[in-house]
């Protein structure tokens, strides 16, 4: 319970707490009429959240080329790329308060093409980020019906990796839900268990991982054995092996497990799902193209 599932609600809620905590909170009540859990937690490094809340000041609510409604459905289209669907539906109810059309929020394809043309660079930032190339900002400056204009864009990419990071905020802090989202019931992160009781997530969730990680223990000791007993095994091939049973073992969940898991709000927001992370380099294959800052 609380604004975190990790975080005693006792230990957020601690009284006396510092007076610049409680002075940031008050300036977050007033600025967005309530204080969300993303702050509440933050508000336990008050000069952390201090930096924070100044940065999505400027980003959301101040002046900038692009309006208010497109700012925050492109941190919905960022948080859904993660699957957050807490951010995604923290959104929406912001897109509506600032004027934004509901007809929108039915899922991707119901955006402006504009909107839409950012969904190559999105997926690119948050699952790959290294295979971005001029070709990509050029598709979207190019003159047209629906090309970026220079400062739009920028403020577009930093909204995009602002919600891509805050997203991991999210999931590594545990934030709940907020209690207005639908009981607070339709916006948790997505689960591989089918009951959200709380109870159930730490009795059979806990022992599933321990059984887990005790069957891949148990492969990866009986790859010891099989090294030691076959002669002219070479490192390669004992670590292909590992990859192999690492792959096929239960701490990978299918991909189309995850896709079933997300919720309707979050996946209407998400063009190509099985587009996700691959290892920046691997052994044997060349290296993509990076970027280099001096």
């Amino acid at each position: 319970r609380g604004p975190s599932a990790f975080i005693p609600l006792g230990e957020i809620l601690q009284e006396g707490a510092e007076s610049n905590r409680q002075q940031l909170l008050f300036e977050a009540f007033v600025s967005a009429g309530r204080v969300d859990n993303i702050t509440m937690v933050m508000g336990l490094h008050p000069q952390y959240l201090s930096s924070f809340w100044k940065t999505q000041y400027l980003l959301l609510r101040m002046d900038g080329p692009l309006p208010y409604h497109k700012r925050h459905y492109i941190a919905i289209m960022a948080a859904a790329r993660h699957q957050c669907s807490y951010l995604v539906g923290l959104h929406m109810g912001e897109f509506l308060q600032v004027g934004g059309n509901p007809a929108w929020l039915q899922g991707l394809h119901c955006a402006p093409q504009k909107l839409r043309n950012l969904n190559e660079i999105n997926k690119l930032l948050a699952h790959r980020p290294w295979l971005i190339t001029k070709d990509h900002i050029e598709a979207l400056l190019k003159t047209g019906e629906n090309s970026w204009s220079l400062a739009e864009l920028v403020q577009a990419l930093v909204l995009l990796t602002h919600y891509h990071s805050l997203a991991s905020f999210v999931f590594g802090c545990g934030i709940n839900p907020e209690e207005e989202q639908d009981g607070g019931q339709s916006c948790r992160p997505p689960s591989p268990h089918s009951d959200s009781s709380p109870a159930s997530e730490d009795s059979s969730g806990g022992k599933d991982a321990i059984q887990e990680v005790e069957v891949l223990m148990e492969r990866m000791k009986l790859l010891q054995e099989s090294q030691l007993e076959e002669e002219g095994v070479t490192q390669e091939e004992m670590a292909t092996r590992f990859e192999q049973e690492k792959t096929e073992s239960l701490l990978v969940a299918p991909m189309d497990l995850t896709d079933h898991s997300l919720q309707s709000n979050v996946r209407c927001f998400v063009e190509d799902p099985e587009f996700g992370y691959k290892d920046f380099t691997r052994r044997g294959e060349q290296a993509p193209p990076t970027f280099r800052a001096q």
